[in-house]
């Protein structure tokens, strides 16, 4: 698990000029998520939360994790 590297860039096109970036990295075997939103070429905000063991553990796996950016919303 020490050894485990991973990552994933998701870009979502959305109407207007406005994107939103998911980002899932691991090294090491530790990790984080973020999500970007941007309008325009303007970034807007970044949430950035650590992955929790379990997630890590069904992403090495190749498991599909629901929810997973569910906790990096603004508010």
């Amino acid at each position: 698990m020490n050894n485990f590297n991973y990552s994933n860039t998701e870009v979502k096109q959305h109407g207007g000029g406005t994107k939103t970036v998911r980002n899932v990295t691991i090294r090491r075997g530790k990790g984080h998520k973020s999500v970007t939103k941007y309008a325009g070429r303007k970034r807007i905000f970044t949430v950035k939360k650590k992955l929790r063991r379990c997630d890590v553990s069904h992403i090495k796996k190749g498991k599909f994790i629901k929810g997973l950016f569910a906790d990096c919303v603004k508010k």
